[in-house]
């Protein structure tokens, strides 16, 4: 397996180098000569990708989409980013070669980054030498294959589809031939390093390849699928595995590759009877009550603002975006405020007092204004900013526009059936309710094209199902003295229409009958009201 670390064109953003001395600007003749020196550059090639630190992916910046200009007494860079028009001023500059390093700063120095801009001929270029080492991998992941499967031989070695037309992709595509012109085995796993929350991707694109490769190769047989996986993706995918229904299977075989790639060992399957027989520990969501300073926040804007349970406090949201944390320090309340949108890990915060509460007021007038379904500004980061979030909040207020059937409250959100450090890969489930005739229902809300919905609804499904039979959720009154069903529970996947993947339906069919799913299509403009356009049952019976 090779590492991420070849990667174009983020990866060509690292920490500068100390090789190279970044040229400071004390002065205003040093400012000017970079100012001519810098637009020299940036005009003499063209396209650039420009990423800011480590924030998020490179942007590409076409002629006339940047300006360098000499405000007062500094040298101001700026661009149009997804967050907005951006104005940077340079404090320190240098050309390597091969990227453009801007040390910059802005807010009067209050907020700094390192900007990389490379050339898009110099990001061309390291996409192939990233491109020809993982091929390399493919065929080395090929060699071991046959050294384990007595009698195969290599008929192709490919790589996958990138998630971009120019982008190598991240998974081995190999055709094995056993016996002369006999049956064809199709190998795949994993070139890249990847974390276990990867698991549900990891199957979805091995499954998705072998279908399209039995549609293309009528005339021979592929008898089995091999799935090749690291050590800490093991114990996820045979959860996965399980997942499906048995004649997909007995079809399957998993390896798991030791370091170094050298040998491989078969890692036995199991079914979901097993799976669900387990007894996982179950602690119960906590119940907390509002503090006084998130009561204060709220009462801002009731219909708009809502309170999550956080891991050491409370977390506010303004239509599911957050805005401020409520945290307790030695028996007092603290609230910090500040919004993280796109492509930024985390917010700059402010600590709340009395003298920063009309900036606190400022931003909810902002958010007032661009966080709203006529927003004027479609482009804006606080309409674009986590729309899932959004889309749970107005379904947090009246689950019943998604299914009459559905009781209002209890609704539990981002529900944790499985505890940190279990190795099962699994994230929340967005929401868990209660149908008034006593089913549990694992909702999970998407308003972008995820290959792996299908999969992972499946899982979440399979980790309330295992709490349920254990008898934990009527041990803990999870839904009050509500009656639940002897019954295992329904999933509902939820998507604004069209935004269900194109091969939502063959994975969807492939998952065991006992997991029962229904798609549940919503109007395009759900934010000014949740509509379901059409609901329709997708797993097998």
């Amino acid at each position: 397996m090779i590492s991420d670390r070849i990667k174009c064109p983020r990866s060509l953003v690292t920490c500068h180098s100390s090789l190279f001395f970044m040229k400071r600007l004390t002065n205003q003749a040093e400012r000017e000569l970079a100012r001519r020196e810098i637009a020299s550059l940036l005009d003499a090639r063209g396209e650039w990708f420009c990423a800011e630190g480590k924030r998020g992916a490179p942007m590409a910046l076409r002629p006339g989409e940047w300006e360098l200009s000499a405000v007062g007494t500094g040298v101001h860079f700026s661009y149009l980013s997804e967050r907005g028009l951006r104005v940077w001023r340079v404090t320190a500059w240098e050309w390597t070669g091969e990227r453009l390093l801007l040390e910059v700063a802005r807010r009067a120095g209050a907020e700094r980054a390192a900007l990389e801009l490379v050339p898009r001929a110099s990001a061309r270029a390291g996409i192939e030498v990233l491109r020809a080492a993982r091929q390399a991998a493919c065929e080395q992941l090929a060699k071991l294959a046959c050294e384990f499967l007595p009698g195969a031989k290599i008929e192709r070695v490919r790589l996958s589809a990138g998630a971009r037309r120019t982008e190598p992709g991240r998974y081995a595509r190999i055709l094995l031939r056993r016996g002369g012109r006999g049956e064809l085995i199709a190998v795949t796993g994993a070139i890249v390093d990847l974390k276990r929350q990867e698991a549900d991707a990891v199957v979805s694109s091995a499954l998705l390849w072998w279908l399209r490769l039995r549609e293309s190769v009528r005339k021979e047989t592929i008898s089995e699928l091999h799935l090749i996986v690291t050590h800490g993706l093991r114990e996820p995918v045979v959860r996965r595995l399980a997942l499906l229904r048995a004649d997909v299977r007995c079809e399957l075989r998993l390896w798991e590759a030791n370091e170094g790639w050298r040998e491989l060992a078969l890692v036995p399957l199991t079914d979901l009877r097993e799976l669900l027989a387990a007894s996982p520990r179950f602690q119960r969501p906590a119940q907390f009550l509002l503090s006084e300073a998130a009561e204060r926040i709220t009462a801002l804007a009731p219909e708009e603002i809502d309170v999550v349970r956080a891991r050491h406090g409370e977390t506010l949201r303004y239509q599911g975006l957050p805005f401020a944390r409520v945290r307790r320090v030695s028996d007092v309340e603290r609230v910090w405020f500040g919004v993280a949108t796109a492509g930024e890990k985390t917010a700059a915060r402010r600590l709340l007092d009395e003298e920063s509460w009309p900036q606190l007021a400022k931003l909810l007038a902002e958010l007032a204004a661009h966080r709203r379904a006529d927003a004027p500004d479609l482009r804006h980061a606080f309409y674009r900013s986590m729309p899932e979030s959004w889309l749970e909040t107005l379904l947090r207020r009246d689950i019943t526009q998604l299914d009459p059937g559905l009781i209002i409250s209890p609704l539990h959100a981002q529900f944790r059936a499985a505890r940190d450090g279990q190795g099962t890969g699994s994230r929340p489930v967005d929401l868990l309710a209660l149908r008034r005739d006593g089913r549990l229902v694992v909702i999970e809300l998407k308003t972008s094209e995820d290959v792996a919905l299908a999969l992972q609804a499946a899982d979440y499904w399979r980790q309330v199902e295992t709490h349920r039979r254990a008898g934990h959720i009527s041990q803990t009154k999870l839904f009050g003295d509500l009656e639940i069903q002897d019954e295992p529970p329904l999933v509902y996947l939820v998507a604004p229409f069209l935004r269900f993947h194109r091969s939502f339906h063959a994975l969807a069919r492939l998952v065991s009958p006992e997991i029962e799913m229904y798609r549940f299509d919503l109007n395009e403009d759900w934010r000014a009201g949740v509509r379901v356009v059409r609901r329709t049952r997708v797993s097998s019976e």
